[in-house]
């Protein structure tokens, strides 16, 4: 029996996974990428002793990586060393106020208390709350794979409506268990993951800051990029072939059938079945044949995009904290600038993470590594961005925020700058309009209403990652490689069902 083999495109943590499941199923694969090291945006770089992950910061949702990690043969904790960090935030608000997010339910209670008396009450019944839509969510929505209509609009899926709140607005929702609009932010600013706004996401999404609450907030020792070491370690194993530096063209078809991919070299590669890793709707508009379905996906809503500075400091700051977020008061304000405009907020939300907290290895002995991110919208090229201005007031957003806890001195201290604008998004990794999370997960975006993990035409071509099913972020990622791999083995890759043990 002839082996079967195939191309994956792109080798981010959905192509990789998707690569290895295959690969132990006895599959002949090649991964070709267009980068010169594997990872897609969970990437990193290093400059004079100072280490970056690029893409995300928190190692979140531990479970899902154990059950996915399990499903390659492996043990993720067997892969990594991983720390819990708690507390896993410190909120600043913009009158220099503070939120510290912690497991330590007593520390949680006399913080709550101080801001709105009662509160704490609240938040158990939240968090009650959170654990109902995490577990539902997985089970009935995230790990299933919904091929027809009827499977996800049947008698069964309607009775999710009263558990899962998908009608109701996150924010709104939050008027059940806070008052303080500051404690509705301190729980809902998790969206922003999702590529929306809480005001607009589904209350469903409180599944977000349960399990950061309950299930822990990680870190891997060597930074996030670790993950991918594990993933590219396990395909290696498995048999995987890996070609860098090898932008894919086009994708070769043929009737209802993927044939192969031609390289940007000109050279060609023929495969059984492609899997393709790159964003969705650039795959759509840039490497198959136009047929309405790219212009359709143009017209979908995307996610944000972020300004993302990294800085070599040539001093530590030890009194900030690994995962520090300025939360502002004009919440509301800053969502639509960032998700209706698109725009950057007058008086942003912000993000700084500062890895030596967590590992020291991350910066030379007395400095330290930062890296700031700030939200924005994603690009528009109908009314035009001057990314230079934008780009430099966020910059002093930073700064001025940073000054609220006494530290006054970065910018005189910083050794480098490196900043990705969401035109670095799209040139570095082919991401459209620069969305950093792909499609947003509006409710019409969601479950069956996602671009699914099968081409609708040529059946042999499968698609993981941010913009199909279920959606963004690591951990997905590996679910959505796992069942477009179930439903390639469906489809009568299954000659060599068994994976290698």
């Amino acid at each position: 029996m002839k082996q079967p083999n195939a191309i994956i495109i792109g080798a981010g943590i959905g192509g990789i996974t998707a690569a290895t499941h295959l690969a132990r199923r006895g599959w002949q694969i090649t991964v070709v990428e267009k980068n010169g090291r594997p990872g897609g945006r969970c990437d990193h770089f290093i400059r004079d002793g100072h280490r970056f992950d690029t893409g995300p910061t928190l190692f979140i949702m531990p479970r899902v990586f154990e059950a996915e990690f399990a499903a390659l043969g492996a043990s993720l904790h067997e892969m990594l060393a991983l720390q819990r960090v708690d507390p896993s935030y410190h909120l600043v608000f913009d009158d220099g106020r503070q939120l510290t997010l912690t497991a330590d339910l007593k520390s949680m209670c006399e913080q709550l208390e101080a801001i709105e008396p009662g509160s704490f009450q609240g938040y158990l019944r939240y968090i009650e709350e959170g654990h109902r839509h995490y577990h539902l969510a997985m089970e009935r929505l995230v790990n299933r794979d919904f091929r027809t209509a009827t499977q996800f609009f049947n008698l069964r899926n309607l009775s999710l409506l009263p558990g899962l709140k998908p009608l109701v607005p996150h924010y709104r929702n939050m008027a059940s268990y806070f008052a303080h609009p500051r404690l509705k932010a301190a729980f809902t600013f998790q969206d922003v993951y999702m590529g929306l706004s809480p005001f607009e996401a589904p209350a469903t999404f409180s599944m977000m800051p349960y399990t950061e609450l309950a299930h822990g907030v990680w870190y891997p020792k060597g930074g996030m990029y670790r993950i991918v070491d594990a993933l590219a370690e396990l395909a290696r194993r498995a048999g995987v072939e890996f070609i860098f530096d090898a932008e894919v063209e086009r994708i070769e078809v043929d009737g209802d059938r993927a044939r192969g991919v031609t390289l940007a070299s000109g050279q060609r590669l023929a495969a059984d079945t492609i899997v393709a890793n790159a964003d969705l709707p650039y795959v759509y508009q840039h490497l198959l044949p136009e047929d309405g379905r790219a212009a359709r996906l143009a017209r979908k809503r995307y996610s944000c995009s972020t300004i993302s500075f990294f800085w070599g400091v040539d001093k530590a700051y030890p009194g900030l904290g690994p995962h520090t977020l300025f939360l502002a008061d004009d919440y509301r304000e800053n969502f639509e600038s960032i998700i209706r405009d698109p725009a950057l907020p007058e008086n942003p939300s912000l993000y700084v993470h500062a890895p030596v907290r967590l590992d020291p290895t991350a910066a030379p002995a007395g400095q330290d590594t930062l890296i700031g991110i700030v939200p924005v919208g994603h690009l528009d090229d109908a009314n035009g961005q001057d990314w230079g201005e934008i780009r430099d007031r966020a910059r002093q957003a930073i700064f001025r925020r940073l000054a609220t806890l006494g530290i006054t001195d970065l910018e005189a201290h910083l050794k480098f700058e490196v900043c990705y604008l969401p035109l670095s998004w799209r040139k570095r990794y082919n991401l459209m309009k620069g969305a950093t999370h792909g499609l947003c997960h509006t409710l019409t975006q969601l479950g069956y209403f996602r671009p699914q993990n099968q081409h609708p035409r040529y059946r042999n071509l499968y698609f993981v990652g941010a913009s199909t099913h279920p959606g963004t972020g690591a951990p997905t990622a590996m679910i959505s490689a796992r069942l477009a791999v179930e439903r390639i083995m469906d489809a009568g890759g299954s000659a060599l069902v068994q994976p290698k043990r």
